[in-house]
């Protein structure tokens, strides 16, 4: 079973058993015709409708829809999602975070960010050597650097504290 909310307002049940669809335990019956590039036309209750599949993001499971010129975020949990919500785990993957640690004992080579400094996920933090290789640390979130531990040429051990965020 499906959970299926609508602009965060609407939520509807969903089963699907083969070519079987119910809706909140109602069995409903859409003639469909894909068409190209995610667009598809509809029959339903002798309405037509024409949907385009706008944006998808596989990680947060939703999308945007656009049925006849109007445009609905749509977002999916599965089973695993509901049961992870019950058990009081769905929300672990949010947690901010609030510091970077070194990887691996090292040598920090260079610093890229500055105090105050805001930054996005995937931005560049430092480079820190560790086995003759140079890696580059990026900020796993969004944020703004609060204090930074480590000045270029001090070696780190593993775990060591590098990077603080707000």
């Amino acid at each position: 079973m499906y959970q299926v909310k609508v602009n965060e307002q609407f939520q509807f049940d969903i089963e699907i058993e083969k070519n079987n669809l119910k809706v909140n335990g109602e069995e409903i019956f859409i003639d469909s015709a894909g068409l190209n590039n995610g667009t598809a036309h509809l029959l339903y209750k002798h309405q037509s409708y024409n949907a385009e599949v706008i944006s998808i993001d596989k990680a947060a499971k939703t999308c945007q829809v656009k049925v006849n010129g109007t445009v609905y975020s749509v977002g999916v949990e599965d089973q695993y999602d509901q049961l992870l919500q019950q058990l009081g785990l769905d929300n672990l993957a949010s947690n901010k975070i609030t510091e970077i640690k070194a990887p691996m004992p090292g040598l920090v080579l260079n610093v890229i960010v500055a105090e105050d400094a805001e930054v996005k996920k995937g931005d560049s933090l430092l480079i820190l050597e560790a086995m003759k290789m140079e890696n580059i640390l990026k900020s796993s979130t969004d944020g703004i650097v609060k204090k930074i531990a480590v000045v270029k040429g001090d070696k780190v051990d593993k775990n060591q504290i590098l990077i603080q965020f707000k």
